[in-house]
């Protein structure tokens, strides 16, 4: 793959936070935006252009690619059909984004490469569901197979008797049961890979998710430390088998029999914003670098201690007070309206 000069354009698919920090990093490297979405967001306040067209119009989205050097996506919540029309423009590829946004193929991948996931059954329809719950057990979760995230499109069940309820929940459909995992903390792998198959690895920060929304993100974290070789090696096993290029994110459990693999998501990830202020090499600068081709950059920490802390609906109205405080760097998405549950921006507070 040849590298692209400055002067270049991402295309971006997706209007959100994600693109606009992958924006704003390119800006900073001499490349450009253009973002694809059906919507104005975020990412549309800092692309030097847009286009409006929905996620699965094929048409538009050739249109698209190519008024742009180079496709990304910015969030894996699409058809991987249509993305995979526009061919090698697009990295990663579309094949990183059939894996990861569909939950069976999604373990069966990571069970192939020795990872080991929560104890989990594929449900397909209400029956199914059932037989589930006598071969996982309960306590369990009940994730629809496509196009969750953040909490959204999952159900609880205590007891076998919350099946209705939970199946209810979830809106019916294709789903997963997963058994609930005995764990003593959270934690994620941010890697990058480049199109010449060079990886680098973050310090693996711990999370803490309320509600199923992240809440913090800190590094280090020498609370799973005994659960990062393991980890790492399959996040670089999923990488390399995927052939990956840009920044790829596994999220885990510290299991007490080892690190238990609990999603993927083949982009920038929130588990990763700390890295603007806390490493040598933000995470949207080296996924600019590798989709384009360049050298990755280092993932060192350049600080004691960094914590990240999503600001999530009305969390936002702290504004002020976040950027009075000494050690704090906020970042705000420029989004109009404060909603439950939505991620209005984060903050981040380094300790040298």
């Amino acid at each position: 793959m040849s590298v692209l000069p400055p002067g270049a354009t991402i295309g971006i698919i997706g209007s959100g936070q994600l693109g606009r920090m992958i924006g704003m990093a390119a800006a900073q490297l001499g490349y450009r935006i253009h973002v694809y979405a059906p919507e104005t967001g975020p990412a549309n306040d800092v692309a030097f252009t847009h286009s409006r067209g929905a996620y699965d119009d094929i048409d538009a989205l050739r249109a698209f690619a190519r008024q742009v050097d180079v496709v990304t996506y910015e969030f894996e919540n699409i058809a991987a059909a249509p993305i995979a029309a526009l061919g090698d423009k697009v990295r990663p590829s579309a094949r990183s984004l059939e894996i990861a946004q569909d939950r069976v193929r999604e373990k069966r991948f990571v069970e192939a490469l020795g990872g080991t996931p929560a104890r989990w059954a594929e449900v397909a329809d209400r029956a199914a569901l059932d037989a589930a719950i006598a071969s996982v057990g309960c306590p369990a979760v009940l994730k629809t197979t496509r196009f969750g995230y953040d909490g959204k499109g999952q159900a609880r069940l205590m007891a076998a008797g919350d099946a209705d309820a939970a199946w209810d929940a979830i809106g019916g459909g294709p789903a997963v049961l997963e058994a609930f995992v005995d764990f003593s903390a959270e934690f994620s792998v941010v890697l990058a890979r480049g199109s010449d198959g060079a990886v680098a690895m973050y310090p693996p920060p711990a999370n803490v998710h309320k509600d199923g929304i992240l809440d913090t993100s800190s590094v280090p974290a020498p609370a799973i430390e005994p659960w990062r070789a393991q980890a790492e090696a399959l996040a670089a096993k999923v990488a390399e088998a995927l052939d990956h290029v840009g920044v790829l994110t596994l999220e885990f459990f510290c299991g007490p029999d080892g690190a238990v693999f609990n999603e993927m998501a083949p982009r920038v990830h929130n588990s990763g914003h700390w890295t603007i202020e806390g490493a040598e090499t933000s995470q949207f600068e080296n996924h600019v670098r590798a989709v384009l081709g360049l050298p990755l950059g280092g993932v060192g920490l350049t600080a004691a201690h960094a914590e990240m802390t999503n600001l999530i609906g009305d969390d936002v109205a702290a504004w002020p007070a976040l950027m009075a405080e000494s050690g704090a760097h906020l970042h705000l998405y420029g989004k109009r309206e404060a909603r439950p549950g939505r991620k209005m921006g984060h903050v981040t507070r380094i300790e040298r």
